[in-house]
């Protein structure tokens, strides 16, 4: 079943070009995401989503919660969830969309990325 993403209000930090949402989250990754901040103590700041080396592809996609925001990051606000991408990772997830699913067999964050040219066999890493 596909879900509609949510269109996010973009701050940009400290870069001059003009904004745009590196990254969007659905309904469900962002209900989920909330989920699980809502149990860390203290309640993190926002969510950071990027891309880092490794893996059998080359990159792997990674989320971690923060409590501010870094120097060159853009701050994507979706409803009230701030998301933090550093300006490295933007140029990898420009127009990417991040949903949550549930099966019978995982759940999980699911990265649906139109730059991938490529995934590995287990599908936890890709190359553009």
């Amino acid at each position: 079943m596909a879900t509609a993403a949510v269109n996010p209000t973009v701050e940009v930090v400290n870069a001059p070009e003009a904004p745009s949402a590196p990254v969007v989250l659905t309904p469900s990754a962002i209900a989920k995401v909330k989920e699980i901040m809502a149990t860390q103590d203290p309640v993190p700041a926002g969510l950071r989503i990027g891309v880092v080396g490794g893996g059998c592809s080359g990159f792997q996609y990674s989320m971690s919660f923060e409590n501010a925001a870094g120097m060159m990051d853009k701050i994507v606000r979706v409803e009230d969830l701030k998301v933090f991408v550093d300006a490295t990772s933007a140029m990898y997830l420009n127009g990417c969309t991040v949903d949550y699913v549930e099966t019978l067999e995982a759940a999980g964050f699911k990265f649906e990325n139109s730059q991938v040219k490529s995934t590995c066999g287990c599908g936890s890493s890709f190359s553009v």
